[in-house]
């Protein structure tokens, strides 16, 4: 399986990079062959320009600006997000590659009334997603989980629609001893080489 691996943050020291290592060494020991895509460190520009936003609509014209992305989307089978929560969702420069890549009628076709979105990313069967947040379980349960919804079910909604769906997340990131950090860090790599 080849799996896109979707890192974003701006502290190279940074535990997430400990949670990102360790999916990666995960999806080696399972036989996969990883894709990295550490949006930080490529300069990526998340926001979207006038005049991209003027042909978000037209077919071709939207994927030139970000081809290379597309493209290794595109090769995966598998899509996972390496990215804190912060504010309750993913980090304004993940959300502006969802923006910016995640083009109509080449991922999703544009939904009709009373109809779903059309799926175009159907060679994606492995959705997933890895985060630390601030907030403790029971408050995030509490705001709805927005991040997760909108990696999972809403990224989920243009993927295979039987595409198997994984959501890791270490609560109360802030206080957690380095045990619980070490036992997160051992459960993403087991869970990693077994999909």
């Amino acid at each position: 399986m080849r799996a896109l691996v979707v890192y974003c943050h701006p502290v190279a020291e940074s535990f997430n990079a400990a949670v990102r290592d360790a999916v990666i060494r995960g999806l080696t020991a399972g036989g996969h062959e990883v894709d990295l895509l550490d949006l930080y460190a490529e300069g990526f520009e998340p926001a979207l320009s006038r005049q991209e936003r003027l042909a978000y609509h037209e077919p071709g014209v939207n994927v030139l600006p970000v081809m290379d992305h597309l493209a290794r989307v595109k090769q995966a089978d598998a899509l996972i997000f390496v990215a804190p929560t912060w504010w309750y969702g993913p980090p304004a420069l993940l959300k502006g590659w969802l923006d910016r890549v995640l083009v109509p009628h080449e991922t999703f076709g544009m939904p009709k009334p009373f109809r779903p979105l059309e799926r175009r990313l159907t060679n994606i069967r492995v959705l997933a997603a890895v985060s630390t947040l601030g907030s403790p379980w029971y408050w995030w349960l509490w705001i709805g989980q927005p991040g997760r919804r909108i990696l999972l079910s809403g990224v989920g909604g243009i993927v295979h629609r039987r595409a198997r769906r994984l959501w890791l997340a270490l609560h109360s990131m802030d206080s957690a001893s380095p045990a619980k950090r070490s036992a997160f860090l051992a459960r993403v790599e087991a869970q990693f080489a077994k999909i």
